[in-house]
């Protein structure tokens, strides 16, 4: 199963915003891309190409994707009725990692990838731990019961009345159970990615 396994730190400096979820920025300290000349080093002038491979690699970052994984993707959303960029970004959005993360069961994508593989989660009451699975409105992800017992999840249910989930998912704190309670929205749906310049690079 492939894996993006990039350092995230320096994904977030060099796309100038913190694409590791940390709660902790690395912009904070360091507001400039890496490098060995540091804040110094100046650039030349970007062009449309190399804005949108930026972008693409911005996004491929956010969701820890490799390229082959975000192609298909891609692909899959551009052969769907409606926009190609809502589309897109709703295929990314209903991955099951992601919901994890959204829901706020995991502080990063990262985690709830790490989460779904280990087989924590029950997706209808059938055990998924493939972390490009997409959900689907109705369907509930239940943590398994002998997962209770692990150290995170202990932590977790600390702070649990704390968690606050994406609005097109229902958390079922006593449960510990998430229900698709729809698809997200437009205004739902991820402000941060310019995908039209996504969809310029693989029209080239």
């Amino acid at each position: 199963m492939g894996r993006n396994l990039k350092p995230r730190h320096k994904a977030s400096r060099r796309f100038g915003e913190n694409v590791a979820d940390t709660a902790k920025s690395p912009l904070a300290k360091k507001p400039y891309p890496p490098g060995m000349h540091g804040p110094k080093k100046t650039f030349a002038k970007v062009s449309e190409y190399g804005r949108q491979l930026k972008e693409k690699q911005k996004a491929k970052a956010i969701y820890g994707l490799l390229e082959k994984q975000f192609r298909l993707t891609f692909s899959k959303a551009s052969k769907m009725t409606g926009e190609i960029s809502s589309n897109l970004l709703l295929l990314l959005e209903t991955r099951l990692d992601n919901v994890i993360f959204r829901s706020g069961l995991a502080p990063t994508r990262r985690l709830a990838r790490q989460l779904v593989t280990h087989a924590h989660f029950t997706v209808d009451g059938v055990k998924t731990n493939i972390p490009s699975y997409r959900v689907k409105p109705g369907q509930v992800i239940k943590l398994k019961e002998n997962k209770l017992k692990k150290a995170y999840w202990a932590k977790i249910l600390e702070k649990i009345e704390d968690i606050e989930s994406a609005g097109w998912l229902t958390l079922d704190k006593k449960e510990m159970s998430i229900t698709i309670s729809s698809l997200p929205n437009k205004e739902e749906l991820p402000q941060n990615i310019e995908t039209h310049l996504i969809i310029d690079f693989y029209s080239r």
